[in-house]
């Protein structure tokens, strides 16, 4: 570990500089991940991923605080310090490939830029709901040691004439200013086809405004768009994306590898997975995830710290009748 990244460290630490601080934990990690320390590498990793948002209990993380509206009420976007590893989701290999290569591109931005070489910087994330878009761009965010940027498309998404592009721009600035990683989650809100006979024209000018302002976009940060109706998006945004990624429903042994990671943790007895991963066929990751939880409330419910299949036979009705 060099000298310098210990200085950086400890500089952060007195000046409560969460961005500072992680920068350098991740040049530690990164640094360790060359020498082929791996399982260092990891615990290292985690440990920066599961210390929360804060340099210590008391305070609070330092990052630039995010725009608000014309009017100066609603925030346009919403800070999160991520708690999921790529390796806690369960996705397919190739998803699950492409969002290595990814992160691993992220940091040999430098390296790509020296080079002349574009950089991956805009991705889309499309599929059905509950299929872990959302809790991917919160993986990679973990994985690059970033805080989460989440659009707040409510607030964004304005009726006065041309506001809606001016908050766009703002959080495009605001993304300027640190290395993120921006989520705009139910991106089809913004990005709705301008052949759309319903959208007003305001929103048509929206789409051309997005189109311009990400063409520019040379920022440090990491911008994702997610959305589960790809056919509501304008033809002309799926070339301004890098990479467009599908996420689709999870297959009996993925419900099955799910439930079994969401109860490692867990204590439990006489549980039948097997048979709950197939009930729960055609539902996506959150069906499994959901049930895992409801079976835990309901052991809670009974004074038991112990979850039974009782407590997921009871919990299974209310996942399987519910839409997804």
């Amino acid at each position: 570990m060099a000298g310098r990244q210990l200085k950086e460290i400890f500089r952060a630490f007195h000046a409560r500089d969460e961005l500072a601080f992680r920068r350098a934990a991740m040049e530690i990690i990164e640094e360790e991940q060359a020498k082929h320390h791996n399982a260092l590498a990891r615990d290292l990793q985690k440990l920066l991923v599961a210390g929360g948002g804060s340099l210590d209990s008391g305070s609070t993380i330092v990052v630039p605080a995010p725009p608000k509206d014309r009017e100066g009420e609603w925030d346009l976007g919403e800070v999160r310090e991520p708690d999921r590893l790529l390796e806690d989701l369960i996705l397919n290999k190739t998803v699950s490939s492409a969002l290595e290569n990814i992160v691993e591109e992220v940091r040999q931005w430098p390296g790509l830029d020296a080079a002349g070489l574009p950089r991956r910087q805009r991705l889309l994330l499309q599929g059905p709901p509950g299929c872990g878009k959302t809790t991917a761009a919160e993986a990679i965010a973990a994985e690059l040691g970033r805080p989460l940027l989440i659009v707040r498309l409510d607030a964004v998404v304005s009726s006065y004439l041309g506001e809606t592009a001016s908050n766009l721009r703002r959080i495009l600035e605001y993304a300027d200013q640190a290395p993120f990683v921006v989520l705009f989650d139910e991106f089809d809100a913004l990005g709705r086809s301008r052949d759309d006979a319903s959208e007003h024209g305001e929103m048509k000018r929206v789409v051309t405004a997005f189109l311009q302002m990400t063409d520019r976009y040379r920022g440090p940060s990491l911008l994702l768009a997610a959305t589960n109706h790809p056919a509501l998006l304008d033809e002309a945004l799926w070339r301004r994306f890098d990479e467009v990624l599908t996420f689709g429903l999870p297959t009996v042994h993925q419900l099955r590898q799910v439930l079994r990671l969401r109860l490692k943790s867990v204590a439990h007895s006489g549980l039948e997975i097997d048979r709950y991963a197939s009930t729960l066929k055609g539902r996506p990751h959150a069906a499994a995830e959901k049930l895992v939880v409801d079976a835990r409330r309901n052991a809670l419910m009974r004074d038991s710290a112990i979850v039974t299949g009782e407590d997921v036979d009871r919990a299974l009705p209310g996942i399987t009748s519910r839409p997804w």
